[in-house]
């Protein structure tokens, strides 16, 4: 009967043993599918976080440019006023310099 016992205790050994192997496959299998699944769910965001970097860029550059071309219009146009005005101001000169040395000869 020893034999016998003995017997029937390799056999549960062997048994427990096949089971925890399969459990041990079962949980690496299932922990490379998560490390996968992880790996994924990170690129996606990244992707994603990339993209709304790069629109909040091109948002922001077409905007200052934008800006400095508003800038740039509002500057050439103050410079035009003051050639204007200096233009004005020795406009009477001009004629009578110009006037004086025709009339000379």
């Amino acid at each position: 009967m020893d034999s016998v016992r003995g017997q029937r205790g390799i056999h549960m050994l062997l048994a427990a043993e096949q089971e925890a192997q399969e459990i041990i496959s079962k949980a690496r299998n299932m922990k490379t599918a998560r490390l996968k699944q992880a790996k994924d769910e990170a690129e996606w965001e990244a992707t994603a976080y990339r993209a709304s970097l790069e629109e909040d860029y091109k948002r922001k550059a077409s905007g200052s440019s934008g800006w400095n071309v508003k800038k740039l219009d509002e500057e050439t146009e103050i410079k035009i006023q003051n050639l204007k005005d200096a233009s004005s101001k020795v406009h009477g000169d001009v004629i009578s310099m110009l006037l004086k040395h025709v009339t000379s000869v």
